[in-house]
């Protein structure tokens, strides 16, 4: 008995296919490249949530944060910056530095005194960035790597008024660009100089 073998038709690539799929994977590693170091120590995304920081920053604000500049020098005051929250890490937050390391930080009657490092005097902050000026009296020594930090919306939000000053270790970057809303999109968004008068 004699079979027949079957014949089986076969398609291969033409060069054209196999070099547009080859560019197509160049690319994506390309991308891969660029992107994840940039993604890992220049600028990532974020999106706000809460009413912490008030009129500055709504729910649904999408933020490019800079994670590179805070690791070569210190943030200014008035800075916005996004941190993990020291008591659970896996939280992040963003508020504003209003205390840098070295100073001491007090609250008193709705105003915000600041001792600024090799001075024996209190200046009390101008902050005109304010929702509301709601506020818990309270005093912190801060250390050479601690940031006092808290929301626009002092009414709302959980800051270093409540757990304590914030280690540089937590945080994460600080707002480089707000992309959405479209009407708002802006370079250092938020970011302030808080005036300081001197209280004598």
């Amino acid at each position: 008995m004699i079979f027949k073998k079957k014949e089986v038709h076969t398609t291969s690539a033409s060069p054209q296919e196999e070099n547009f799929f080859i560019e197509i994977i160049k690319f994506a590693l390309l991308a891969a490249i660029i992107v994840i170091p940039f993604r890992m120590f220049v600028a990532e995304p974020y999106i706000v949530q809460g009413e912490s920081m008030s009129p500055t920053f709504e729910t649904g604000h999408y933020l490019i944060i800079n994670k590179f500049s805070h690791r070569i020098s210190e943030l200014d005051r008035g800075a916005v910056v996004v941190f993990r929250y020291p008591n659970d890490p896996s939280r992040f937050f963003v508020k504003r530095v209003i205390g840098l390391p070295g100073e001491t930080v007090r609250i008193r009657d709705r105003k915000v005194f600041v001792q600024e490092v090799d001075s024996n005097e209190f200046y009390e902050l101008e902050e005109d960035y304010l929702k509301n000026t709601i506020q818990n009296n309270v005093e912190k020594d801060l250390s050479h790597d601690e940031y006092f930090v808290a929301g626009d919306n002092r009414g709302n939000s959980h800051d270093s008024r409540a757990w304590g000053p914030l280690n540089k270790s937590f945080v994460k970057g600080e707002a480089l660009l707000r992309l959405y809303p479209l009407s708002q999109i802006s370079i250092t968004p938020g970011k302030a100089d808080p005036t300081i008068n001197n209280t004598n």
